[in-house]
């Protein structure tokens, strides 16, 4: 038998939202910075609730029961309670990619058919076109940050008052309407161009099972403080960075922005916190330069080598030897989970030498979204953890080496794509979801990410190249910011594997003592004819690309290599 935590179980999202508004009634929900240093004012979550209740009661009395609601802006709490007040009750919630240009928001507004939507003052002019333009089935535009209701938009804020209002009343419709968490509660757009993005429907069951099994094998409390960095409207922000820490009593304090992040988790002594690749490899190589220019190199990889022998003794001595690095980070982090593509062995390792429990999870949209993870029993260096508890995975199609698309079967995968039956089809075949994504067990059930099968690069002699696997080694060279890996039609119908990197202009010149971009790339090429004598032969990397500008993402920094191909190709 596996070993797992103890969760509580939860039949649907207002469930969860009731259980815990019971159950941490006085606890801070949310922290929030004021406009004096040092200064912090909470919202609890008996506050949270109240506020969800009046808003849901006001959207049903405006008739919008049964209906689809989007919400769109940057992270904050009023994101958070629109959404609540639409699945605890109300509809179906829509929650919209907040980067996306102005005809895209449009287009996704069409497909849903939402009547409603909350939006932050970022999407003011869009909203007015939108409206004017008359394109869409919207009958309320509701401001997050208007105080009162001006022409026809409405205020969250006032919604909220004229809600408690008819609570006060004695109105209970809101509070006693039921949920059936086997419909569609949540409508999620996947990443991708508004003809080709899918709206993937997901039910209260999906989102409470992931939830579960998530609190199963990674458990938070109420003394965690998460810091909310990644897109909201993303699904494994959503589910793991804002449900999750409220049904486990957590407190969650909202990113600042990207330049913010240091300052952010040291002053809302963050414990935990979820991101991407991208995110923890710059943090890590900034925590090594910062030891290095102190000439505290040696020091610290000699306290590595000695609570790692602790360790094997059931020491843990992490968090004294290393309190340096830990008093940077506020005293209080102890855990990071990597999602959206595969952590470098060496930043997980690192971070793990140092006392920050870091692990990486796998997970898609369509499986509302966590698969498998590291987790507080088992964990492995390089895996994406252990299935699970109440989900299935199977390789399909494998090859020599046990590499085959992962197939997952359970309560939390998706329902379908809305309006979309062919692609539904081809994806869901006797309720396993073929992920797309290429994979293989270890002896001990450990599950590892090889890449996106439609990324593979095949050579003429029928070897499989995985970039994501080169793309960690070329990312290691100092200096290097990101690159991208792909396969250029060479002689002979065969296959020349190229690389483009993004390097950073400043360690360039503070590193190298180089500024000009083709000496920047002859000592690029350098370190490429390194990596390339730890590979065989046939992964060589022939030719390169250097570049200060950034790779073309999606939201949750996974680079668009489509776009970037036709960057690269001039098409």
């Amino acid at each position: 038998m596996k070993k797992l935590n103890e969760f509580h179980k939860v039949a649907n999202i207002k469930d969860l939202l009731n259980q815990s508004a019971e159950k941490f009634a006085d606890r801070p929900a949310y922290i929030f910075k004021t406009d004096k240093p040092g200064e912090f004012r909470t919202t609890k979550f008996r506050e949270l609730k109240e506020d969800v209740d009046a808003l849901g009661t006001s959207l049903i009395s405006m008739g919008l029961e049964g209906k689809r609601i989007a919400v769109i802006s940057e992270n904050r709490y009023e994101w958070n309670v629109a959404y609540l007040a639409v699945t605890c009750g109300t509809g179906v919630v829509v929650p919209l990619d907040k980067a996306l240009p102005a005809n895209e928001i449009e287009s996704l507004i069409i497909r849903s058919g939402v009547e409603a939507i909350f939006f932050s003052k970022a999407y003011n002019d869009i909203m007015k076109d939108i409206r004017t333009r008359g394109t869409t089935d919207l009958r309320y535009y509701i401001s997050m940050d208007a105080e009162e209701k001006e022409d026809a938009i409405l205020s969250l804020k006032q919604l909220i008052e004229k809600g408690k209002k008819l609570l006060d009343e004695g109105n209970t419709k809101f509070l006693d309407a039921k949920i059936d968490a086997e419909k569609m509660g949540i409508m999620l757009f996947t990443s991708g161009t508004t003809s080709k993005s899918k709206a993937v429907m997901l039910s209260h069951k999906n989102i409470c099972s992931n939830i579960m099994d998530i609190a199963a094998v990674i458990k938070l409390t109420e003394d965690d403080v998460l810091l909310s960095f990644l897109p909201l409207h993303h699904t494994f922000e959503c589910t793991v960075g804002f449900l999750y820490p409220i049904y486990s009593g957590s407190t969650i304090a909202f990113c600042g922005g990207i330049r913010h992040i240091a300052d952010d988790i040291k002053d809302y002594k963050v414990t935990a916190m979820i991101s991407v690749p991208a995110l923890f490899e710059a943090m890590y190589k900034k925590v090594m330069k910062a030891i290095e220019k102190k000439g505290k190199l040696e020091m610290v990889e000699k306290g590595v080598k000695i609570s790692n022998i602790l360790m094997k003794f059931g020491v843990d001595m992490r968090r004294k030897i290393f309190s340096e690095i830990h008093e940077n980070f506020g005293g209080k982090l102890r855990l990071f989970v990597n999602g959206a593509a595969a952590l470098d062995k060496e930043v997980e390792k690192g971070f793990n030498d140092l006392g920050i429990r870091t692990v990486q999870g796998y997970g898609l949209t369509e499986t509302s979204p966590v698969v498998s993870a590291g987790n507080d029993f088992y964990r492995r260096l390089g895996s994406i953890g252990k299935v699970l508890p109440s989900l299935k995975v199977k390789i399909v199609n494998k090859d020599k080496d046990g590499i085959g698309e992962i197939a997952v079967k359970g309560p939390s995968v998706m329902l379908g794509y809305y309006h979309n039956e062919e692609a539904t089809k081809e994806v869901l075949k006797d309720g396993w979801f073929y992920t797309g994504d290429l994979g293989y067990f270890d002896k001990d059930d450990f599950l590892y990410i090889a890449g996106r099968s439609k990324n593979v690069i095949v050579l003429k002699n029928g070897k499989n190249i995985f970039p994501e696997e080169m793309e960690v080694l070329v990312n290691r060279i100092d200096g290097v910011k990101e690159s991208m890996i792909y396969g250029k039609p060479d002689k002979d119908d065969d296959v020349k594997i190229c690389v483009k990197i993004v390097y950073d202009k400043e360690i360039m010149k503070e590193t190298y003592n180089l500024e000009d971009e083709e000496k920047i790339k002859d000592m690029l090429w350098q370190k490429i004819k390194e990596i390339n004598k730890t590979m065989p032969t046939y992964k060589y990397i022939k030719e390169i690309i250097v570049t200060d500008e950034e790779l073309i993402k999606t939201t949750t920094q996974k680079v668009k290599r489509h776009e970037e191909m036709k960057k690269i190709f001039g098409e």
